[in-house]
């Protein structure tokens, strides 16, 4: 089973999120997923502009409050 691992970049701001997600997915197998959990409102399309141009997925995003949570699957992994 691919692992998870969960990102907390409440109190952050942009391009924080973006950033730390991109250095964890880069040491990432194809497949691998975090859970990136923020609260810098500019993240709900921060984050999927990231994953829509980098080739991963966004498999989930939801709102509880001022936290959004996303679920972001590693990509293929370029040679």
């Amino acid at each position: 089973m691919a692992s998870i691992v969960e990102i907390d970049t409440s109190g952050l701001f942009s391009p924080a999120p973006v950033l730390k997600a991109r250095q964890q997915l880069e040491n990432m197998a194809e497949g691998e997923r975090i859970i990136l959990k923020s609260t810098d409102s500019s993240s709900s399309y921060d984050i999927p502009n990231f994953c829509d141009q980098s080739g991963h997925t966004l498999a989930s995003k939801k709102q509880i409050g001022k936290l959004q949570i996303f679920e972001i699957v590693r990509g293929p992994i370029e040679e």
